[in-house]
């Protein structure tokens, strides 16, 4: 399968941020990529952050749903899009996937939210497998997969070949320019895409925003934990990649026997 990892610079608007994920929808499918997916909360934008968020009311919402659903359909590639969603509960921090029909799949809810997102933010609940010409993976977003890596074992352990990581890291105002990928001195978050890789024996594709201080690289890691290709810094563009999922065992995730981890009755 050949997949593309989308990382756009933060939208001005909706009209801006719809051409921005075209546009690199197009650079994906001229690569003849399968799928791409888009970064963690991409429209809006995740609050919080040192950027203006576009507009988000519900006509807002249904135009960007409508607008995507048929940009995948035109481009006929599926297509993984971070959104923010309202639910009776609160705001979900929410992946999309759309198949290259237009039709929606369904939807992976941030399920571990950042501490400082609780007052954004409400979790999601449940978690999903999804499946597109015969690959299945899972999603998890952000958070998710920096702190939380039981959420990308149970996705291998029902047989996902590869785990899509939307996320956002870094800062579009003022950080440190990260010049070397996965150096000793950078922060941890590049180390953590080749643990969950490599203790799981799958596919991590890890997607950001392209910011102009960002914290770590657009980065698909192979079954061994070894970086394949990454992004540049900073730099908006797609990440296109082969992948064989014949490579992604799950072998060691497989190998994960919860019983041995029960209380024992003490002595």
């Amino acid at each position: 399968m050949i997949i593309a990892l989308a990382s756009p610079r933060v939208a001005k608007s909706l009209d801006d941020g719809l051409a921005r994920i075209e546009r690199l929808m197009a650079v994906a499918v001229t690569q003849e990529a399968e799928i791409v997916c888009f970064p963690e909360a991409y429209l809006p934008g995740l609050r919080g952050q040192d950027f203006d968020m576009v507009n988000w009311d519900e006509d807002a919402r249904e135009l960007a749903m409508s607008s995507i659903r048929a940009l995948a359909k035109a481009h006929r590639i599926a297509t993984i899009m971070g959104f923010e969603r309202s639910t009776d509960a609160g705001r979900l921090v929410s992946s999309c996937v759309i198949d290259a029909d237009g039709s929606i799949q369904g939807w992976q809810d941030k399920t571990q939210v950042d501490p400082s997102e609780d007052r954004f933010y409400v979790p999601g609940n449940s978690r999903r497998i999804f499946e597109v010409n015969g690959v299945k993976f899972g999603i998890v977003i952000c958070h998710e997969g920096w702190r939380y890596p039981e959420t990308v074992r149970w996705a291998a352990r029902r047989g996902a070949a590869i785990v899509f990581h939307p996320q956002h890291t870094g800062a579009e105002q003022s950080g440190r320019v990260l010049t070397e990928w996965g150096a000793a001195g950078n922060p941890y978050y590049e180390k953590a895409m080749l643990m969950r890789s490599i203790e799981n024996t799958i596919y991590f594709a890890s997607v950001n925003y392209a910011l102009r201080f960002q914290e770590a690289a657009t980065s698909l890691i192979d079954p061994s934990g070894a970086c394949q290709a990454f992004l540049p810094y900073g730099e908006e563009g797609v990440l296109v990649q082969s992948i064989d999922p014949a490579l992604a065992t799950c072998f060691l995730a497989g190998r994960y026997a919860p019983e041995r981890y029960e209380d024992a009755t003490p002595a």
